[in-house]
């Protein structure tokens, strides 16, 4: 399954602290229908995530009824992002 959206990236201050961008609410439902079969446990689902000439795995994390990406610091730093910017994001998702 191979999704592309773009969002705002957000900084959770939590006792773990990081970046993320919303996965929107259609392409969580799409996420929603095959994440019974690729978790792995909590909910957390196994993605392979392209953002500008940036390409990581990682994993959705689910969070108040949808998914959330996180961004590592090396990519953001590498691609100039930061709180606040709308970034293009493209996912990857073994079925």
């Amino acid at each position: 399954m191979d999704l592309e959206f773009s969002g705002e990236v957000w900084h959770w201050r939590g006792p773990a602290p990081h970046h993320f961008v919303w996965v929107p609410e259609d392409d969580a439902a799409a996420i929603d229908d095959v994440a019974g079969a690729v978790t792995y446990g909590w909910g957390m689902i196994p993605v392979t995530v392209r953002l500008g000439g940036s390409t990581w795995t990682t994993s959705l994390w689910p969070k108040d009824g949808g998914y959330i990406v996180p961004l590592k610091a090396a990519v953001r730093r590498a691609e100039q992002v930061d709180v606040g910017d709308r970034v293009s994001v493209g996912l990857t998702i073994d079925v």
